[in-house]
């Protein structure tokens, strides 16, 4: 009987296994869901190329980018799109929630998806690359690159190649994705927009969808070309995992921050100033070099516009050749002049930029302290010398011992060897009236002039 009842369970078991395994391949899968959301920079470019990779080492089905970005880094845009063209997990951008936008660098990467999707009420567009101060491969201003404007669009020679670049880079997308390339061109050359209506009319989008489950279901049986192979999309019953930034993206997060990086270079800079000034301090040169080392690794990250940071550099040399040098405060004020406008110059973007309370509340610091140095250096002219020859002449002294022609004098807690004309006894007052090579010349109180 035992044995009946063991082979009736293990009968039972292996009926059951062949059932749930296929619904274990249909409901298994998972989506990752990456919430793209501000400045396209190196933060979300880290974030965005983590999560594809995670999603590409655990198999997943699909990843999902919820986009909702004003642009950003030229740079940081061009390395999320390769790492989507190079992915072999399908990536759908989708504009979202609604009231979303997906402008500039929001679009190229609309545009390299396999598949973009807008939620109702959101647009994209505004693809015109924009002045980013030192960074290498975007238009700068006439003044920065001597090209003079030509008489017919307006634009130097160096802002057309930039143009037809970003025009030429958008095309190419378009094509691989088959999406409609007279509006790319027309989004980077006008800076046209289009409301998610209008740019599934147009083809510039696949799906419009108001939710999440809603846009799984029409991702539902798409097929899509992933590196030459069609791929048909199977997302009834994914498991959607969202992929949060790590210690690593939020410290960067933190760092890359310009007003962050501003004051962090700023404490660098004084700290290394006053470690100098003081030696031995210590903490202000350990300080200072942490900060400096963080501030530059920001910088290196970030458009970083060199005339700014050397006009920046300068106003801080100034203020503090103020310390050492008298100019009666032409140093100190100019450095001054020379730190505020490095700083409205440091970050050239309409991005990426240190918040003008920020600028205006260090520039006053530093006018403060300016204004501190030169009141003290004016007291200091106005203070009786207190070292010195001309301090000494006059002072009062007690004889330690007594001699004859040499010996010890007590005056202001000091110890001084001095020299009179006439016997001197222990206690005895004496002045000093001149000072030849570290020897005093005393004469008796009593017989002083003044006091007879």
């Amino acid at each position: 009987m035992r044995i009946l009842a063991t082979l009736s369970c293990l009968v039972a078991i292996l009926a059951v296994l062949p059932t749930s395994a296929p619904a274990a391949d249909d409901t298994g899968g998972k989506a990752y869901l990456i919430e793209v959301e501000g400045v396209i920079g190196p933060v979300v470019q880290e974030l965005v190329t983590r999560g594809i990779r995670e999603a590409e080492d655990n198999h997943a089905a699909l990843v999902i980018l919820q986009m909702d970005t004003p642009g950003g880094l030229d740079h940081s845009m061009r390395e999320i799109i390769k790492t989507i063209l190079d992915s072999h997990v399908p990536v759908v951008t989708w504009v979202a929630p609604q009231g979303s936008r997906a402008a500039s660098a929001g679009t190229y990467i609309l545009y390299a998806s396999h598949v973009a999707a807008m939620a109702p009420a959101t647009n994209l567009g505004a693809a015109t690359p924009v002045q980013i101060g030192g960074m290498p491969g975007l238009p700068s201003s006439p003044s920065e690159t001597g090209d003079k404007k030509p008489a017919g669009d307006g634009k130097t020679d160096m802002e057309r190649k930039i143009l037809n670049d970003a025009i030429a880079y958008i095309q190419g997308l378009a094509r691989l994705r088959g999406r409609n390339e007279q509006w790319a061109e027309q989004a980077v050359r006008e800076a046209a927009s289009l409301s998610a209506e209008e740019a599934l009319k147009m083809h510039v989008i696949d799906i419009v969808a108001a939710d999440l489950n809603g846009l799984l279901q029409q991702l539902d049986g798409r097929a899509i070309n992933i590196k030459g192979h069609v791929e048909v999309l199977k997302t009834r019953g994914l498991v959607v995992e969202r992929v949060t930034p790590d210690w690593r993206s939020e410290l960067l997060a933190i760092i890359t921050n310009p007003n962050i990086a501003y004051l962090l270079m700023l404490i660098g800079i004084y700290g290394l100033i006053f470690e100098f000034s003081s030696p031995g301090a210590i903490l202000p040169g350990v300080a200072g070099v942490i900060c400096l080392l963080l501030a530059l690794y920001a910088l290196q990250v970030l458009p970083v516009n060199y005339t700014g940071l050397a006009l920046l550099a300068v106003g801080i040399a100034f203020m503090v050749a103020e310390l050492f040098i008298t100019s009666g405060g032409v140093l100190g004020i100019g450095g001054v002049a020379a730190f505020t406008a490095g700083s409205v110059m440091l970050f050239n973007d309409d991005f990426v930029a240190v918040s003008l309370p920020m600028i205006g509340g260090t520039a006053l610091v530093a006018a403060g302290f300016m204004l501190w140095i030169l009141r003290h250096f004016a007291k200091l002219r106005r203070t009786q010398l207190v070292s010195g020859e001309e301090y000494m002449i006059g002072r009062f002294g007690t004889v330690r011992e007594a001699f004859e022609a040499r010996g010890r004098i007590d005056l202001d807690g000091e110890n001084w060897i001095a020299e009179s004309r006439v016997p001197l006894r222990k206690g005895q007052k004496v002045r000093v009236t001149a000072i030849e090579k570290l020897v005093l010349k005393v004469v008796p109180v009593e017989e002083s002039p003044e006091e007879k």
